[in-house]
């Protein structure tokens, strides 16, 4: 299929795309391109000239020396031996160092002593036909009637000014043996808006039943045809722009009653076939089978002789056309036809395919008809072909249309699964996403019934895997992952997350925590047990169907109540003490119950024992951060039910919740049967491993020393440590290298709820040694600023 960017660019804008651009996006989204042509490579600085004067060569009776008016300061002298020209006539003229369509260079020289600075071009050396200009003549110079200016590049005035792409259309795919179709492709591939307009017939009085009747005797090899008259038909040369067009797409063109049809079969990707009136015999059109030994002789003077299984179209005593292959002699457009039959018609692929071999004629038509088109396309193609009759004035239009039809309208549907084609792509794309990606294609999506319509030309989309490849190809093949193939010989290995859960396993061991497990079915008690209101969202869990027991009924919310039941059962086995992990799946229901489950993984941790507090968790989770290269960027009060309102805090990086570490609430330990202090800490993995850093940054040695400054500042009892961080910090800018905590100290004598904090302080610089009066300056904007929040220097 070749497709002029031309004509393409009428349904979709890409003149700002460049050709190679265009041809590898077509490739990348499904459409193969096989290679492009600019066409006006092959004939280079040839332009319009305007003859102004005309005399005999002195030395020469066959010559003509010319003056020719090309737009570019004084005349050039052409020297030439045509005949047919005359002053005032515009021609093309190959300048000096041009390229003519056979690849001969032009350049000035003398002829017979008279300088001639280039050349007069017939229609031969410009690459063209009679058939592209029927006016024009192949022995002399092309004399151009065509609206032009002087000095117009000639490319532009007979229309090469084009670049055509050369398509492999695959066989599942006949929809793209169309402009339209390509031009779907298109606006698809990069995001452009697609101009199709639906055509307009202009009917010009009489009734069709007065003219023709159809009929057809082998629906199961004729789905569809549909037929229109016109009348006062005038056959003559089609305008330059259709002639172009078709020339440009590989087709010659003849008159305009068979332009016509060869222009709609690359537009619409429907053949046509026009029959003149006068030969139908009885008015009539029978769509049947052949008869044994019926003999058919085509367009082309080929004489076949058929048998039953070949498809004819046939008048009331004879054929008149082996169907979708070629049309029959007797019925040919000639230059005395005043009345024409359009035909459009759907005929199956096989019965074609076999008839083409069977005769040896091949066509445009039989290639696509054989590869199965949409038969609701042949009402759209012959109003398109009516449109065009009223547009180039080659008749008028009877009114009505003959159709007969032996197919199902109903739209295929498919079921839209997204979270499907995403596990089957290995792709996270949006459901969102691959709406627009369908519909810029054609294929409609009901979000009622979560159905997606398929438009009838698109018969190679039949399952969900067919769904998936159309938002692959526009999401990008290109862009999707590589992942290995699933099945018994595929290597083992870890993957990203995998990892980071090894890495986790072994920090935390490292630290002298011991690895639990525990079930992820649980009993709908254990929320009771953790004071979880009623109307919490945890509560909210995947019911088991066919439970084990009764303890065992939903899948978990969350992975506290089974840690604090293993660290209650250690503790009533008289255990001392307990350091205790799990890394813990939960299960999150979707608003569907009958989809799967949002699986997230969680770390909790479980600690008990002297010595044992909230700082103890604290320190193993900021441990853990540092390992992880995880930047604790906030610490904030928690409100949560299931621990001590005082004695818990979030941990959050960035807009980030990592954790919520705290001491189990009195009222929680109660349920569970012990007065222990107990510490837990609820970490989101997923969170945690979006945090991380998993690339290590080299910092040298610093070259010159520190100086450490402690400081000691009373604050309310409710401001947070890190607050008072982060003061510190923003005061101290640049020379900050490290802070501490290393005392909190409560007593009467700083008052009612009142507690003092100290810091050690670290300062350095880069490019020098920071004098003690530098150091004391900047003390000096901490104190400040902490003062601004009510925070003094402890005395």
């Amino acid at each position: 299929m070749n497709l002029s960017l031309n004509w393409l660019n009428e349904y979709v804008d890409v003149k700002d795309i460049d050709v190679k651009e265009y041809c590898d996006a077509l490739t990348m989204s499904g459409s193969k391109v096989e290679g492009f042509e600019a066409l006006d490579e092959k004939v280079k600085n040839v332009v319009v000239g305007k003859i102004i004067k005309t005399e005999r060569h002195p030395d020469a009776d066959r010559l003509t020396v010319c003056k020719v008016d090309v737009a570019k300061g004084e005349p050039i002298t052409i020297v030439t031996a045509a005949t047919n020209m005359k002053e005032g006539d515009l021609v093309p003229v190959a300048l000096d160092n041009s390229l003519l369509f056979d690849g001969t260079k032009i350049k000035a020289g003398k002829l017979r002593g008279v300088l001639s600075e280039g050349m007069f071009c017939s229609i031969v050396e410009l690459g063209l036909t009679v058939n592209d200009y029927p006016y024009a003549v192949t022995d002399g110079l092309f004399i151009i009637n065509e609206p032009c200016e002087i000095g117009e590049d000639i490319n532009s005035v007979v229309g090469l000014k084009d670049k055509v792409v050369e398509f492999e259309i695959t066989p599942n795919r006949p929809d793209c043996l169309s402009v339209i179709g390509l031009a779907r492709e298109s606006a698809a591939t990069f995001g452009r808006a697609l101009d199709v307009k639906k055509p307009v017939v202009t009917e010009n009085g009489g009734n069709i039943s007065d003219y023709l009747s159809v009929s057809v005797s082998a629906p199961d090899l004729c789905s569809c045809y549909r037929a229109r008259v016109v009348k006062n038909v005038k056959i003559e040369p089609s305008p330059a722009w259709l002639r172009q067009r078709l020339r440009n797409s590989g087709v010659r063109p003849i008159n305009n009653i068979v332009d016509i049809t060869n222009y709609v079969m690359l537009e619409y990707g429907q053949p046509m076939h026009a029959f003149d009136y006068a030969c139908l015999d009885g008015s009539k059109i029978v769509v049947r089978k052949a008869n044994e030994g019926e003999v058919f002789l085509a367009l082309d003077g080929t004489e076949t002789v058929l048998n039953s299984e070949n498809l004819v179209i046939a008048d009331e005593k004879k054929a008149v056309a082996l169907a979708g292959v070629m049309g029959g002699f007797n019925s040919e457009i000639t230059d005395s036809t005043s009345t024409v039959v359009f035909e459009s018609a759907n005929f199956a692929g096989a019965s074609v395919r076999k008839t083409s071999r069977q005769v040896g004629i091949r066509t445009e038509s039989s290639g696509r008809f054989e590869k199965g088109l949409d038969p609701a396309l042949t009402a759209a193609a012959l109003d398109r072909a009516c449109e065009l009759i009223t547009l180039l004035s080659a008749g008028e239009v009877v009114c009505g249309e003959i159709a007969v039809e032996n197919y199902c309208k109903e739209p295929r549907r498919i079921a839209f699964t997204p979270d499907w084609i995403n596990a089957f792509l290995g792709t996270e794309i949006e459901a969102e996403k691959m709406v627009e990606y369908l519909e810029n294609v054609g294929i409609k999506y009901d979000k009622a019934s979560n159905m997606l319509e398929i438009p009838s030309f698109r018969a190679d989309v039949e399952t969900k895997a067919d769904i998936a490849e159309e938002v692959a190809r526009f999401y990008g093949y290109n862009v999707i992952p590589t992942t290995l193939i699933r099945g018994t010989t595929t290597e083992g290995g870890r993957n990203a997350m995998q990892e980071f859960e090894k890495k986790i396993e072994n920090y935390l061991t490292a630290m002298g925590l011991n690895q639990i497990a525990t079930y992820s079915f649980i009993s709908p008690k254990y929320y009771d047990k953790i004071n979880l209101p009623c109307d919490s969202e945890l509560r909210n869990s995947v019911k088991i169907m066919n439970p084990l027991g009764e303890d065992t009924g939903i899948m978990r919310t969350t992975a506290l109540p089974s840690m604090l039941e293993t660290v209650t059962r250690n503790i009533n086995y008289r255990n001392s003490s307990a350091a205790l992990f799990e890394i813990a799946k939960i299960y999150i229901p979707k608003e569907n119950e009958y989809d799967l489950p949002d699986e997230k993984q969680v770390i909790v941790l479980g600690l008990y024992g002297e010595g044992t507090d909230y700082y103890t968790a604290k320190s193993i989770f900021e441990e853990l951060c540092d390992k992880l290269g995880v930047k604790i960027t906030d610490i904030a009060s928690e409100n949560n039910v299931s621990y001590h309102p005082y004695r818990t805090a979030r941990f959050i990086s960035g807009d980030k919740v990592l954790a919520t570490i705290g001491e189990i609430h009195p009222a929680v330990l109660e349920n569970y049967g012990t007065d222990k202090r107990v510490i837990a800490a609820e970490i989101d993995m997923e969170a945690l491993y979006a945090s991380a850093k998993f690339e290590k940054e080299y910092t040298p040695l610093p070259k010159f020393p520190a100086s450490e400054r402690d400081i000691s500042v009373v604050c309310d009892e409710n401001v947070f440590v890190m607050e008072i961080e982060k003061d510190i910090v923003r005061a101290a800018k640049k020379l900050l290298e490290g802070i501490k905590v290393f005392d909190v100290y409560r007593s009467e004598a700083l008052g009612a709820d009142k507690k003092s904090v100290s810091f050690n302080l670290t300062f350095r610089a880069a490019d020098r040694t920071l004098s003690d009066e530098e150091i004391d300056g900047v003390m000096k904007k901490i104190l400040k600023v902490l003062a601004e929040k009510g925070i003094t220097l402890r005395s």
